[in-house]
Protein backbone atom coordinates (compact mmCIF):
# COMPACT_ATOMS: atom_id res chain seq x y z
CA UNK A 1 0.00 0.00 0.00
CA UNK A 2 1.26 3.55 -0.64
CA UNK A 3 2.27 5.48 2.40
CA UNK A 4 -0.01 8.38 3.18
CA UNK A 5 0.75 11.73 4.68
CA UNK A 6 -1.46 12.40 7.72
CA UNK A 7 -4.03 15.13 7.49
CA UNK A 8 -3.06 18.01 9.75
CA UNK A 9 -5.63 20.35 11.18
CA UNK A 10 -4.91 24.05 10.76
CA UNK A 11 -3.55 25.75 13.85
CA UNK A 12 -5.74 28.51 15.31
CA UNK A 13 -3.29 31.29 14.39
CA UNK A 14 -2.17 29.89 11.03
CA UNK A 15 -3.12 31.68 7.79
CA UNK A 16 -6.48 30.85 6.23
CA UNK A 17 -6.45 28.01 3.65
CA UNK A 18 -6.69 30.36 0.61
CA UNK A 19 -3.62 32.30 1.80
CA UNK A 20 -1.63 29.09 2.31
CA UNK A 21 -2.52 27.43 -1.01
CA UNK A 22 0.55 27.56 -3.31
CA UNK A 23 0.71 29.99 -6.25
CA UNK A 24 0.93 27.11 -8.73
CA UNK A 25 -2.48 25.82 -7.66
CA UNK A 26 -3.99 29.27 -8.14
CA UNK A 27 -2.39 29.53 -11.60
CA UNK A 28 -3.75 26.13 -12.63
CA UNK A 29 -7.16 27.26 -11.38
CA UNK A 30 -7.06 30.33 -13.64
CA UNK A 31 -5.88 28.20 -16.58
CA UNK A 32 -8.92 25.96 -16.05
CA UNK A 33 -11.21 28.98 -15.65
CA UNK A 34 -10.19 30.58 -18.95
CA UNK A 35 -10.48 27.34 -20.90
CA UNK A 36 -13.87 26.66 -19.34
CA UNK A 37 -15.10 30.13 -20.35
CA UNK A 38 -14.21 29.24 -23.93
CA UNK A 39 -15.60 25.71 -23.84
CA UNK A 40 -18.87 26.61 -22.11
CA UNK A 41 -19.58 29.47 -24.53
CA UNK A 42 -19.72 26.73 -27.14
CA UNK A 43 -21.12 23.80 -25.16
CA UNK A 44 -23.97 25.84 -23.67
CA UNK A 45 -25.34 26.32 -27.19
CA UNK A 46 -24.10 23.20 -28.99
CA UNK A 47 -26.93 20.75 -28.08
CA UNK A 48 -29.59 23.26 -29.18
CA UNK A 49 -27.56 24.12 -32.30
CA UNK A 50 -27.35 20.43 -33.18
CA UNK A 51 -31.08 19.83 -32.70
CA UNK A 52 -32.62 23.05 -34.05
CA UNK A 53 -30.14 24.13 -36.75
CA UNK A 54 -28.66 20.83 -37.95
CA UNK A 55 -31.69 18.64 -37.16
CA UNK A 56 -30.01 15.86 -35.19
CA UNK A 57 -31.89 13.48 -32.87
CA UNK A 58 -31.70 13.34 -29.07
CA UNK A 59 -29.93 9.98 -29.15
CA UNK A 60 -27.31 11.51 -31.48
CA UNK A 61 -26.75 14.29 -28.97
CA UNK A 62 -26.32 11.70 -26.23
CA UNK A 63 -23.90 9.73 -28.41
CA UNK A 64 -21.82 12.81 -29.28
CA UNK A 65 -21.61 13.91 -25.65
CA UNK A 66 -20.86 10.42 -24.41
CA UNK A 67 -18.20 9.62 -27.02
CA UNK A 68 -16.58 13.02 -26.46
CA UNK A 69 -16.19 12.43 -22.73
CA UNK A 70 -15.15 8.80 -23.23
CA UNK A 71 -12.47 9.96 -25.68
CA UNK A 72 -11.11 12.38 -23.10
CA UNK A 73 -11.09 9.69 -20.45
CA UNK A 74 -9.31 7.10 -22.63
CA UNK A 75 -6.65 9.66 -23.53
CA UNK A 76 -6.11 10.53 -19.86
CA UNK A 77 -4.76 7.11 -18.97
CA UNK A 78 -1.95 7.42 -21.51
CA UNK A 79 -1.13 11.06 -20.73
CA UNK A 80 -1.19 10.33 -17.00
CA UNK A 81 1.13 7.36 -17.37
CA UNK A 82 3.39 9.36 -19.69
CA UNK A 83 3.62 12.15 -17.11
CA UNK A 84 4.75 9.58 -14.51
CA UNK A 85 7.28 8.07 -16.92
CA UNK A 86 8.73 11.41 -18.09
CA UNK A 87 8.30 13.25 -14.80
CA UNK A 88 7.10 16.23 -16.91
CA UNK A 89 3.51 17.00 -16.01
CA UNK A 90 3.44 20.67 -17.10
CA UNK A 91 4.59 19.86 -20.63
CA UNK A 92 1.76 17.41 -21.23
CA UNK A 93 -0.82 19.69 -19.62
CA UNK A 94 0.30 22.59 -21.85
CA UNK A 95 0.08 20.38 -24.97
CA UNK A 96 -3.47 19.43 -24.00
CA UNK A 97 -4.54 23.03 -23.52
CA UNK A 98 -2.87 23.94 -26.81
CA UNK A 99 -4.80 21.28 -28.75
CA UNK A 100 -8.06 22.52 -27.22
CA UNK A 101 -7.24 26.14 -28.12
CA UNK A 102 -6.37 25.38 -31.74
CA UNK A 103 -9.53 23.24 -32.14
CA UNK A 104 -11.94 26.00 -31.10
CA UNK A 105 -12.05 27.74 -34.54
CA UNK A 106 -13.43 24.54 -36.10
CA UNK A 107 -16.79 24.98 -34.32
CA UNK A 108 -17.85 28.17 -36.18
CA UNK A 109 -16.43 26.84 -39.44
CA UNK A 110 -18.10 23.40 -39.32
CA UNK A 111 -20.66 22.98 -42.15
CA UNK A 112 -22.09 19.60 -41.04
CA UNK A 113 -22.63 17.39 -38.00
CA UNK A 114 -19.62 15.27 -39.01
CA UNK A 115 -17.33 18.29 -38.69
CA UNK A 116 -18.75 19.11 -35.27
CA UNK A 117 -18.28 15.53 -34.11
CA UNK A 118 -14.66 15.68 -35.29
CA UNK A 119 -14.09 19.04 -33.57
CA UNK A 120 -15.66 17.82 -30.34
CA UNK A 121 -13.55 14.65 -30.57
CA UNK A 122 -10.24 16.51 -31.03
CA UNK A 123 -11.16 19.06 -28.36
CA UNK A 124 -11.77 16.21 -25.91
CA UNK A 125 -8.44 14.61 -26.90
CA UNK A 126 -6.87 17.86 -25.70
CA UNK A 127 -8.86 17.62 -22.49
CA UNK A 128 -7.73 14.03 -22.05
CA UNK A 129 -4.07 14.90 -22.55
CA UNK A 130 -4.15 17.70 -19.98
CA UNK A 131 -6.51 16.28 -17.35
CA UNK A 132 -4.48 13.65 -15.49
CA UNK A 133 -1.14 15.55 -15.57
CA UNK A 134 -2.87 18.72 -14.35
CA UNK A 135 -4.58 16.94 -11.45
CA UNK A 136 -1.32 15.21 -10.58
CA UNK A 137 0.40 18.62 -10.65
CA UNK A 138 -2.11 19.95 -8.13
CA UNK A 139 -1.51 16.91 -5.91
CA UNK A 140 2.28 17.36 -6.22
CA UNK A 141 2.19 21.08 -5.41
CA UNK A 142 -0.42 21.09 -2.61
CA UNK A 143 0.56 20.34 1.01
CA UNK A 144 -1.09 17.16 2.29
CA UNK A 145 -3.09 19.03 4.94
CA UNK A 146 -4.51 21.38 2.27
CA UNK A 147 -5.12 18.81 -0.45
CA UNK A 148 -8.92 18.97 -0.27
CA UNK A 149 -8.88 22.78 -0.14
CA UNK A 150 -6.47 22.95 -3.10
CA UNK A 151 -8.57 20.69 -5.30
CA UNK A 152 -11.68 22.55 -4.16
CA UNK A 153 -10.12 25.90 -5.10
CA UNK A 154 -9.06 24.69 -8.55
CA UNK A 155 -12.52 23.23 -9.09
CA UNK A 156 -14.20 26.46 -7.96
CA UNK A 157 -12.12 28.60 -10.33
CA UNK A 158 -12.77 26.11 -13.13
CA UNK A 159 -16.48 26.36 -12.41
CA UNK A 160 -16.42 30.17 -12.36
CA UNK A 161 -15.46 29.81 -16.01
CA UNK A 162 -18.28 27.35 -16.46
CA UNK A 163 -20.89 29.98 -15.56
CA UNK A 164 -19.13 33.03 -17.02
CA UNK A 165 -19.02 31.24 -20.38
CA UNK A 166 -22.79 30.68 -20.62
CA UNK A 167 -23.41 34.24 -19.36
CA UNK A 168 -21.29 35.57 -22.20
CA UNK A 169 -23.14 33.23 -24.58
CA UNK A 170 -26.49 34.69 -23.45
CA UNK A 171 -25.28 38.28 -23.90
CA UNK A 172 -23.71 37.57 -27.26
CA UNK A 173 -26.76 35.67 -28.54
CA UNK A 174 -28.85 38.72 -27.64
CA UNK A 175 -26.44 41.21 -29.27
CA UNK A 176 -25.99 39.05 -32.39
CA UNK A 177 -29.68 38.11 -32.77
CA UNK A 178 -29.05 34.39 -32.13
CA UNK A 179 -25.96 34.13 -34.32
CA UNK A 180 -24.47 30.85 -33.08
CA UNK A 181 -21.33 31.08 -35.21
CA UNK A 182 -20.44 34.58 -33.97
CA UNK A 183 -20.51 33.32 -30.38
CA UNK A 184 -18.37 30.33 -31.34
CA UNK A 185 -15.75 32.66 -32.89
CA UNK A 186 -15.48 34.84 -29.78
CA UNK A 187 -14.97 31.72 -27.67
CA UNK A 188 -11.55 31.32 -29.32
CA UNK A 189 -10.02 34.25 -27.35
CA UNK A 190 -10.09 32.90 -23.75
CA UNK A 191 -8.84 29.51 -24.99
CA UNK A 192 -5.56 31.06 -26.16
CA UNK A 193 -5.29 33.14 -22.97
CA UNK A 194 -5.51 29.88 -21.00
CA UNK A 195 -2.62 28.42 -22.99
CA UNK A 196 -0.53 31.53 -22.32
CA UNK A 197 -1.09 31.34 -18.53
CA UNK A 198 0.02 27.73 -18.17
CA UNK A 199 3.14 28.35 -20.28
CA UNK A 200 4.16 31.46 -18.33
CA UNK A 201 2.84 31.09 -14.77
CA UNK A 202 3.03 27.38 -13.85
CA UNK A 203 6.32 25.76 -12.80
CA UNK A 204 7.08 22.03 -12.72
CA UNK A 205 7.77 20.87 -9.14
CA UNK A 206 11.54 20.41 -8.77
CA UNK A 207 11.37 16.77 -7.70
CA UNK A 208 9.67 15.84 -10.98
CA UNK A 209 11.95 17.97 -13.10
CA UNK A 210 15.10 16.52 -11.50
CA UNK A 211 14.35 12.98 -10.42
CA UNK A 212 13.02 11.53 -13.66
CA UNK A 213 9.96 9.33 -13.92
CA UNK A 214 8.56 5.88 -13.21
CA UNK A 215 9.43 2.87 -15.37
CA UNK A 216 6.42 1.31 -17.15
CA UNK A 217 3.57 2.89 -15.11
CA UNK A 218 0.99 0.87 -17.11
CA UNK A 219 2.41 -2.49 -16.03
CA UNK A 220 0.53 -5.01 -13.91
CA UNK A 221 3.02 -4.45 -11.09
CA UNK A 222 2.29 -0.71 -11.12
CA UNK A 223 -1.47 -1.38 -11.08
CA UNK A 224 -1.01 -3.60 -8.04
CA UNK A 225 1.13 -0.93 -6.40
CA UNK A 226 -1.83 1.45 -6.53
CA UNK A 227 -3.49 -0.76 -3.93
CA UNK A 228 -6.93 -1.82 -2.73
CA UNK A 229 -7.97 1.58 -1.35
CA UNK A 230 -7.34 3.20 -4.73
CA UNK A 231 -9.30 0.62 -6.71
CA UNK A 232 -12.19 0.93 -4.24
CA UNK A 233 -12.37 4.66 -5.02
CA UNK A 234 -12.38 3.81 -8.76
CA UNK A 235 -15.29 1.40 -8.26
CA UNK A 236 -17.31 4.00 -6.38
CA UNK A 237 -16.56 6.54 -9.11
CA UNK A 238 -17.78 4.23 -11.88
CA UNK A 239 -21.13 3.50 -10.23
CA UNK A 240 -21.49 7.18 -9.37
CA UNK A 241 -20.92 8.17 -13.01
CA UNK A 242 -23.60 5.75 -14.22
CA UNK A 243 -26.02 7.86 -12.18
CA UNK A 244 -24.84 11.16 -13.69
CA UNK A 245 -25.24 11.58 -17.44
CA UNK A 246 -24.15 14.60 -19.48
CA UNK A 247 -25.34 18.09 -18.52
CA UNK A 248 -26.50 18.40 -22.14
CA UNK A 249 -29.76 16.84 -20.94
CA UNK A 250 -30.28 19.74 -18.51
CA UNK A 251 -30.11 22.09 -21.49
CA UNK A 252 -32.54 19.95 -23.48
CA UNK A 253 -34.92 19.81 -20.49
CA UNK A 254 -34.86 23.61 -20.38
CA UNK A 255 -35.89 23.73 -24.03
CA UNK A 256 -38.54 21.07 -23.35
CA UNK A 257 -40.24 23.13 -20.62
CA UNK A 258 -40.35 26.22 -22.84
CA UNK A 259 -37.26 28.30 -22.06
CA UNK A 260 -36.31 30.51 -25.02
CA UNK A 261 -33.12 29.83 -26.99
CA UNK A 262 -31.37 32.98 -25.75
CA UNK A 263 -31.97 32.03 -22.11
CA UNK A 264 -31.12 28.32 -22.29
CA UNK A 265 -27.45 28.92 -21.32
CA UNK A 266 -28.82 30.32 -18.02
CA UNK A 267 -29.30 26.68 -16.99
CA UNK A 268 -25.55 26.15 -16.97
CA UNK A 269 -25.01 29.55 -15.37
CA UNK A 270 -27.25 28.66 -12.42
CA UNK A 271 -25.81 25.17 -12.07
CA UNK A 272 -22.22 26.37 -12.15
CA UNK A 273 -22.77 29.26 -9.74
CA UNK A 274 -23.98 26.72 -7.18
CA UNK A 275 -21.11 24.39 -8.17
CA UNK A 276 -18.48 27.13 -7.79
CA UNK A 277 -19.84 28.35 -4.46
CA UNK A 278 -19.93 24.85 -2.97
CA UNK A 279 -16.74 23.21 -4.35
CA UNK A 280 -14.18 25.11 -2.27
CA UNK A 281 -16.08 24.89 1.06
CA UNK A 282 -16.62 21.18 0.38
CA UNK A 283 -12.88 20.77 -0.22
CA UNK A 284 -12.00 22.56 3.01
CA UNK A 285 -14.57 20.48 4.90
CA UNK A 286 -13.17 17.26 3.42
CA UNK A 287 -9.82 18.01 5.06
CA UNK A 288 -11.57 17.92 8.43
CA UNK A 289 -14.32 15.27 8.31
CA UNK A 290 -15.05 11.84 6.79
CA UNK A 291 -15.01 12.16 3.02
CA UNK A 292 -17.38 9.25 2.42
CA UNK A 293 -20.12 11.18 4.23
CA UNK A 294 -19.70 14.10 1.81
CA UNK A 295 -19.99 11.73 -1.16
CA UNK A 296 -23.22 10.30 0.29
CA UNK A 297 -24.61 13.81 0.73
CA UNK A 298 -23.73 14.55 -2.90
CA UNK A 299 -25.66 11.47 -4.04
CA UNK A 300 -28.70 12.55 -2.01
CA UNK A 301 -28.59 15.92 -3.80
CA UNK A 302 -28.36 14.18 -7.20
CA UNK A 303 -31.33 11.95 -6.38
CA UNK A 304 -33.39 15.00 -5.41
CA UNK A 305 -32.32 16.77 -8.63
CA UNK A 306 -33.41 13.84 -10.80
CA UNK A 307 -36.75 13.64 -9.00
CA UNK A 308 -37.44 17.35 -9.50
CA UNK A 309 -36.44 17.28 -13.17
CA UNK A 310 -38.55 14.17 -13.84
CA UNK A 311 -41.75 15.24 -12.09
CA UNK A 312 -41.87 19.06 -12.23
CA UNK A 313 -42.19 20.00 -15.90
CA UNK A 314 -42.07 23.76 -15.38
CA UNK A 315 -39.50 26.52 -14.87
CA UNK A 316 -39.67 26.23 -11.08
CA UNK A 317 -38.96 22.49 -11.19
CA UNK A 318 -36.18 23.09 -13.70
CA UNK A 319 -34.55 25.68 -11.43
CA UNK A 320 -34.81 23.43 -8.37
CA UNK A 321 -33.34 20.46 -10.23
CA UNK A 322 -30.48 22.51 -11.67
CA UNK A 323 -29.59 24.00 -8.25
CA UNK A 324 -29.49 20.54 -6.66
CA UNK A 325 -27.46 19.21 -9.60
CA UNK A 326 -24.89 21.98 -9.09
CA UNK A 327 -24.72 21.27 -5.35
CA UNK A 328 -24.06 17.58 -5.95
CA UNK A 329 -21.25 18.51 -8.36
CA UNK A 330 -19.66 20.82 -5.79
CA UNK A 331 -19.80 18.16 -3.10
CA UNK A 332 -18.29 15.37 -5.21
CA UNK A 333 -16.08 16.34 -8.16
CA UNK A 334 -13.13 17.91 -6.32
CA UNK A 335 -13.56 15.30 -3.62
CA UNK A 336 -12.96 12.41 -6.02
CA UNK A 337 -9.74 14.09 -7.19
CA UNK A 338 -8.67 14.42 -3.54
CA UNK A 339 -9.47 10.77 -2.80
CA UNK A 340 -7.31 9.64 -5.74
CA UNK A 341 -4.40 11.75 -4.44
CA UNK A 342 -4.90 10.28 -0.95
CA UNK A 343 -4.89 6.69 -2.17
CA UNK A 344 -2.04 6.73 -4.74
CA UNK A 345 1.76 7.07 -4.44
CA UNK A 346 3.28 10.30 -5.79
CA UNK A 347 5.24 8.43 -8.47
CA UNK A 348 2.03 6.97 -9.96
CA UNK A 349 -0.43 9.84 -9.52
CA UNK A 350 -0.70 10.59 -13.22
CA UNK A 351 -1.46 6.94 -13.95
CA UNK A 352 -3.92 6.82 -11.05
CA UNK A 353 -5.90 9.75 -12.45
CA UNK A 354 -5.72 8.15 -15.90
CA UNK A 355 -7.23 4.84 -14.78
CA UNK A 356 -9.92 6.63 -12.80
CA UNK A 357 -10.91 8.86 -15.70
CA UNK A 358 -10.87 6.00 -18.20
CA UNK A 359 -13.22 3.98 -16.01
CA UNK A 360 -15.62 6.85 -15.33
CA UNK A 361 -15.47 8.00 -18.97
CA UNK A 362 -16.69 4.63 -20.24
CA UNK A 363 -19.46 4.82 -17.65
CA UNK A 364 -20.34 8.34 -18.86
CA UNK A 365 -20.62 7.10 -22.45
CA UNK A 366 -23.03 4.36 -21.38
CA UNK A 367 -25.14 6.60 -19.18
CA UNK A 368 -25.42 9.36 -21.81
CA UNK A 369 -26.42 6.99 -24.62
CA UNK A 370 -29.01 5.33 -22.36
CA UNK A 371 -30.32 8.75 -21.35
CA UNK A 372 -30.71 9.82 -24.99
CA UNK A 373 -32.41 6.56 -25.98
CA UNK A 374 -34.88 6.79 -23.09
CA UNK A 375 -35.66 10.41 -23.98
CA UNK A 376 -36.38 9.53 -27.62
CA UNK A 377 -38.50 6.50 -26.67
CA UNK A 378 -40.39 7.65 -23.57
CA UNK A 379 -39.71 11.35 -22.98
CA UNK A 380 -37.60 13.38 -20.55
CA UNK A 381 -39.19 12.01 -17.36
CA UNK A 382 -37.89 8.51 -18.17
CA UNK A 383 -34.35 9.86 -18.58
CA UNK A 384 -34.28 11.52 -15.17
CA UNK A 385 -36.10 8.67 -13.41
CA UNK A 386 -33.44 6.26 -14.70
CA UNK A 387 -30.83 8.62 -13.25
CA UNK A 388 -32.69 8.54 -9.92
CA UNK A 389 -32.64 4.71 -9.91
CA UNK A 390 -28.89 4.56 -10.57
CA UNK A 391 -28.29 7.23 -7.92
CA UNK A 392 -30.14 5.25 -5.25
CA UNK A 393 -28.18 2.12 -6.19
CA UNK A 394 -24.94 4.11 -5.93
CA UNK A 395 -25.90 5.46 -2.52
CA UNK A 396 -26.74 1.97 -1.24
CA UNK A 397 -23.43 0.64 -2.51
CA UNK A 398 -21.44 3.51 -1.02
CA UNK A 399 -23.04 3.07 2.40
CA UNK A 400 -22.51 -0.72 2.26
CA UNK A 401 -18.81 -0.25 1.51
CA UNK A 402 -18.41 2.33 4.27
CA UNK A 403 -20.21 0.26 6.92
CA UNK A 404 -18.59 -3.06 5.98
CA UNK A 405 -15.06 -1.75 6.16
CA UNK A 406 -13.10 1.46 6.10
CA UNK A 407 -14.45 4.59 4.46
CA UNK A 408 -12.97 5.62 1.16
CA UNK A 409 -10.81 8.26 2.81
CA UNK A 410 -9.59 6.21 5.76
CA UNK A 411 -5.85 5.60 5.97
CA UNK A 412 -4.10 2.27 6.11
CA UNK A 413 -1.81 1.92 9.11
Amino acid sequence: MPSEEPQVAAEPNSPSPPARIPTGVWALGFVSMLMDISSEMIHALLPVYLVTVLGTSMVTVGFIEGIAEATASITKIFSGALSDWLGKRKLLAAIGYGIAAFTKPVFPLAPTVDWLIAARFIDRVGKGIRGAPRDALVADIAPAELRGASFGLRQSLDTVGAFVGPLLAIALMWVSADNFRAVFWLAVVPAFLSLAVIVVAVEEPRRHADDGGTKNPLSLAAAKQLGESYWRVVGIGVVFTLARFSEAFLILRAQNVGLGAMWIPAVLVLMNIVYALSAYPAGVLSDRINRTGLLALGLVCLAAADLALATLANLGGLALGVILWGLHMGLTQGLFATLIADASPASLRGTAYGYFNLSTGVAMLGSSVIAGALWDAFGPAATFLSGLAFTLLSLAGLLAIDTSGKGANDRDP
